[in-house]
């Protein structure tokens, strides 16, 4: 804990507000966003697929929050349920390609030589292509949903994790608790997995927060092109694609989405800046 010397010499411990107020703004807005996605019942009554005809492109009232759709359904509701769908493909997204990522770059870093020299050029054969046209392309062979979208991801997403993990772990291999546990007679596994791993996972878990919001753009991008989800689905991007044809005549169906996508992705930025910023502190 940081510390902060008054001006009698007195020793104050310094607040997380204190240390790092972006990360404490960040959490805020993530908890929020949980929260709606957890309980989107204790928000609206309203069924986010029911259409009402004779409620058509009605603007934001009493009634209806944040107005409704060309097909009559209520956008609040919409809004709210989606939520939850665009936070589970931002989170499942990253689960997987953080956890694969990170355990090859461990390996990679700890073996070197032959092992190393593989999974680099495996690496290198996946970044020379750009990430959204390599998630475009895959999507277009497997078919729009949010199954063939979160496989798309996994397949792309995991090449900086193992550039991070792989970089730390040179360094760390050559620190002195390793070479004990080596002298101890520990295993390679042993080592990697209770030694290694938990002193250079930081750096994955701060790009993992900025990583989520990426994810949740591109799947909101991939559903406006009508190559996502599918467009009865209340997720942010599939909204925003159904009201573009009303732009002007029904802001209310791309601005309220698109407002709140950029909401929630400032909170996820906020939240990886702030660890960022914590762990660089603690450092010193």
């Amino acid at each position: 804990m940081k510390v902060k010397v008054t001006a009698r010499g007195g020793v104050r411990r310094l607040s997380l507000w204190q240390r790092s107020p972006s990360l404490v703004m960040g959490l805020v807005i993530v908890a929020v966003a949980v929260f709606v996605a957890v309980f989107p019942q204790l928000l609206t009554s309203a069924d986010p697929y029911a259409s009402d005809q004779a409620a058509m492109l009605l603007g934001p009232s009493a009634q209806h929050w944040f107005g409704t759709d060309n097909y009559g359904r209520d956008l609040f509701s919409r809004v709210v349920y989606g939520t939850r769908i665009d936070l589970l493909i931002g989170l499942g997204c990253v689960a997987v390609p953080f956890v694969f990522g990170s355990l090859l770059g461990l390996i990679a870093g700890y073996y070197g030589g032959k092992v190393d020299a593989i999974i680099m050029r495996v690496l290198d054969v996946f970044m020379a292509f750009p990430f959204l046209i390599m998630v475009i392309a895959i999507v277009a062979i497997l078919g729009p949903g949010t199954r063939n979208l979160l496989i798309a991801m996994w397949i792309v997403g995991w090449k900086e994790y193992t550039r991070l993990i792989r970089s730390e772990v040179l360094v760390a291999k050559q620190s002195e608790y390793v070479q004990s546990a080596r002298t101890m007679g520990y295993s390679d596994l042993r080592i990697m997995l209770r030694h290694i791993l938990p002193n250079v996972i930081s750096s994955a878990i701060v790009y993992a927060a900025s990583d989520i919001v990426m994810c949740m753009g591109t799947a909101a991008s991939l559903s406006y092109l009508g190559i996502g989800v599918e467009p009865t689905t209340p997720e942010w991007g599939a909204i925003i694609n159904g009201g573009k044809s009303f732009i002007n005549s029904a802001w209310w169906i791309t601005v309220i989405p698109g407002a709140v996508l950029a909401v929630v992705g400032w909170g996820f930025s906020m939240l990886g800046d702030g660890l960022s910023d914590l762990l660089r502190a603690d450092t010193h």
